[in-house]
């Protein structure tokens, strides 16, 4: 190599380190080396590519002198073509002519305009440590004078200085498709889980529920749904959410009982302030946090009528203005708004502005109450004990005939939460595996449900509890008095005293279980 080469080289070399060192981002100083070695060594064309390790895929990661409508056709399989080739053997290519090479199968079609007989190819691994992590390769005129040994040695070199911020990179790639994918297996979860078909409860009250959720869904409407307190409004406006095109982003949910108005704006628009030293100490509010997503306001009515003012502004104009600031910046989302009170209620008396209330009520959904649907409290039931036998590591296997008549008979205005929370305590407190009238809370225990209050002398409630058992365990035996005796732990005698003690009909239990 003569001095000129030789010091040519050197500082193409010397300028590629300096680049490297300055980076921190690989990604921003590939394409800077590609165009060192076009200005230095005079290349037409230059690739480098990066293979992915889970889909043994090889891409062009950055190129020069092509288009990215070329760049992007650049996709490999290991031993396809000259890169596949040179990824899988680990060893460099150099074609003279690439017209005479069967294998160059230029799929970048980035050389269709060009002779091909004066093209010559090099391609070189680039390798970190012993693993082939990609190829760096050149496109230059051919010229019988040139020394491809020469070239093959300096872009050799040039793929060693690159191969270790290469391979960052390519473990920030596997990185991000490992967490995409993850992303979408969690949205494909949450999708199945707040979803019409997952929700409890068949009658036909939840049928108008669930195909009105079907219907809004897929739209950007906003809704505002009703029903009062514990009916399952939130799971309703989750429901809507991640069966929307709106899946994959943000779902913020904000409660504004007990804020106050200045703390609400704060929470919902952010805001700018200035620190001792007048710097700007910026606060992003749930509207700019849920840009492209969906917002949930648990209960209208807690929201101030200043405020409803500006959720209105937002709506219309999707731009907000955070407190203490005069810029505005473009926001996307939609709003899924519930109340437990009643809407028209709420306008008369003057909480509820008009404008508001008629652009949520394009399409209100009202959910209604566990009273209204007590067909669907069986099913309720027992997707509650499977929960919390899940979560406290219980073994409820049922709940007795007496429980589920207190359970039917009451009404329920805590609904479905307070009903819920009746079933954790009554599976806590269950230690044969079976739920029991008793078990429920005292608001359960009325003369209309349950016969005598759980209070009172002792012989009492105890009666009450011996009925209670030996009703379920002739249920359990279909009427069998002496197999109903054995459950119990007493005789056939016994059991028959107690049965007409109680005035139970045992004919009752025979023909239920013909």
């Amino acid at each position: 190599m003569d001095s000129k080469n030789e010091l040519k080289e050197l500082t193409l070399l010397f300028d590629i380190s300096i680049a490297l060192n300055k980076s921190k981002n690989i990604k921003d100083v590939l394409y800077q080396i590609l165009e060192m070695m076009a200005k230095y060594i005079g290349l037409e064309r230059g690739t480098i590519t990066l293979l992915n390790k889970d889909s043994l895929e090889i891409s062009i990661e950055e190129a020069y002198g092509m288009s990215k409508e070329e760049k992007a056709r650049g996709k490999y399989k290991v031993g396809e073509g000259i890169i596949g080739k040179v990824v899988k053997s680990g060893m460099s290519v150099y074609i003279p002519r690439i017209s005479d090479e069967p294998q160059f199968m230029d799929k970048t079609k980035s050389r269709n305009s060009i002779n091909k007989e004066d093209v010559s190819y090099l391609c070189v691994p680039i390798k970190h440590e012993k693993e082939v992590i990609g190829t760096l390769s050149v496109d230059r005129v051919f010229n019988n004078n040139f020394s491809f040994e020469e070239d093959i040695r300096l872009i050799t070199i040039i793929g060693s200085m690159i191969a270790q911020a290469l391979k960052a990179r390519q473990e920030e790639l596997e990185e991000v498709q490992r967490l995409q994918e993850e992303n979408k297996r969690l949205q494909s979860e949450l999708k199945m889980k707040f979803s019409p078909a997952t929700m409890i409860g068949n009658g036909q009250a939840m049928q108008v529920v669930y195909n009105l959720i079907s219907k809004v869904a897929p739209t950007t409407a906003n809704v505002l749904i009703t029903g009062e307190s514990g009916v399952g409004k939130e799971l309703v406006a989750k429901s809507i959410h991640f069966n929307s095109q709106r899946a994959s982003q943000a779902f913020e949910e904000i409660n504004c009982s007990g804020l106050t108005e200045a703390m609400i704006e704060t929470e919902l628009f952010g805001s700018v302030a200035q620190d001792s030293e007048g710097h700007d100490q910026v606060t992003i509010g749930i509207f700019e946090r849920s840009h492209y997503g969906s917002v949930f306001l648990t209960d209208l009515a807690d929201v101030p009528l200043n405020i409803q003012s500006k959720i209105l502004q937002l709506i219309e104009d999707k731009q907000l203005q955070r407190v203490g600031s005069q810029d505005k910046i473009d926001v996307d989302i939609r709003l899924i708004a519930a109340t437990s009170k009643n809407p028209d209620r709420l306008l008369e008396e003057g909480k509820l502005l008009n404008p508001l209330y008629y652009l949520f009520n394009v399409f209100p959904i009202h959910i209604p109450p566990l009273r209204e649907r007590k067909s669907d409290i069986p099913q309720l039931i027992d997707h509650f004990i499977v929960k919390f036998n899940d979560q406290h590591g219980l073994n409820v296997r049922r709940i007795s005939t007496s429980a589920i008549d207190m359970i039917m008979s009451y009404h329920w205005p805590g609904n479905v939460r307070e009903l819920e929370n009746c079933l954790e305590r009554a599976c806590i407190l269950s230690n044969s595996g079976v739920i029991y009238g008793f078990h429920l809370p005292p608001t359960l225990q009325t003369p209309e449900s349950s016969g005598p209050p759980e209070r009172g002398p002792l012989q009492t409630v105890l009666a009450k509890v011996e009925k209670e058992l030996i009703q379920d365990n002739l249920k359990l035996t279909k009427g069998d008095i002496g197999q109903a005796a054995d459950n119990l732990g007493i005789t056939e005698r016994q059991m028959e005293m107690r049965i007409a003690n109680y005035n139970i009909n045992i004919k009752k239990y025979k023909l239920k279980n013909i």
